[in-house]
C-alpha cells in the first residue's frame, strides 16, 4: 500500500484543507507539538494565515518498553498517566518517576531551546489549533490538552493528518472539536503512514518556529 503522505509537509496542508472553516477566526493560534509535529503545524499556519507556536510535550515510556507510551507531560507541570497500564505491567512508583524526571529534564532542555527567551503566547480566549503528526496511544496529546486547558482557551481543536481509532475517539472526549484526514480502521503506527518519516530534527524546529506565520 502507498503511503497516503509522502511527508510531514504533504500531511500538513492535507490537513489544513479540513480546517478551512477555522480560517479567519480572530487571533486564531496554531500549535506545534515538537519535533514531528512542527512542520504539519507550519502548513497549517501558513495556509490558513494563523500565527504558529510550539508546545512542547514528552512521552514518558515504559521503562523496558520505551515506544509504549504509559503517559506524558507537557510544558506548563501539566502530567498524564495511563494507571491502567501501569498497574497492568506492574511499573513502580520509583520507575515511574525516574521516568518522569528524565522526560521532564528533556522537555525544560527543548523549551530554553525553541523559545531561546521569547515568552509563551497568550492563550486565554482565543482558538488553539493543537497539531501533530498523528496519534497512536493519544497519551502525548493528552497531556497537551490538559496542558493547554489550564491556560483557559475558548475553543481548543485538535489536528492531525492521521489517527488510530482508539486515540481518536479518546480526544474527542476532551477537545471542543476533533479533525483528522485519517482514521484507520487497521492502525499499527504513525509512520506507516508517511512515505519519508524521518525523525525532524532541533536544527529544523529552530528554523521553522524563527520563520513562524504570524510570529515575531
Amino acid at each position: 500500500m502507498q503511503a497516503p503522505f509522502t511527508d510531514r509537509s504533504h500531511a500538513g496542508r492535507a490537513l489544513a484543507g479540513r480546517l478551512e472553516h477555522l480560517r479567519g477566526t480572530p487571533g486564531a493560534l496554531v500549535l506545534g507539538l515538537p519535533r514531528g509535529g512542527i512542520p504539519v503545524a507550519r502548513e497549517v499556519a501558513e495556509a490558513l494565515g494563523m500565527q504558529l507556536d510550539a508546545l512542547v510535550v514528552r512521552k514518558l515510556g515504559v521503562p523496558w518498553h520505551p515506544e509504549l507510551a504509559m503517559g506524558a507531560v507537557a510544558s506548563g507541570g501539566a502530567e498524564y498517566l495511563d494507571r491502567e497500564l501501569i498497574r497492568g505491567l506492574g511499573i513502580s512508583d520509583e520507575q515511574v518517576e525516574k521516568v518522569i524526571a528524565r522526560e521532564r529534564g528533556e522537555l525544560d532542555r527543548r523549551e530554553r531551546l525553541y523559545r531561546a527567551g521569547a515568552e509563551p503566547p497568550a492563550l486565554s480566549g482565543r482558538t488553539v489549533i493543537l497539531v501533530d503528526d498523528g496519534l497512536a496511544t493519544g497519551s502525548t496529546m493528552r497531556a497537551a490538552v490538559q496542558a493547554l486547558r489550564r491556560h483557559g482557551p475558548a475553543h481548543l481543536v485538535v489536528a492531525v493528518p492521521v489517527a488510530s481509532m482508539q486515540a481518536a475517539a479518546a480526544i474527542r472526549e476532551l477537545a471542543d472539536e476533533f479533525v483528522a484526514v485519517r482514521i484507520p480502521e487497521h492502525f499499527n503506527a504513525v509512520g506507516q503512514w508517511y512515505g519519508d518519516f524521518d525523525q525532524t530534527s532541533d536544527k529544523l524546529v529552530r528554523r521553522l518556529l524563527a520563520q513562524r506565520p504570524g510570529g515575531k
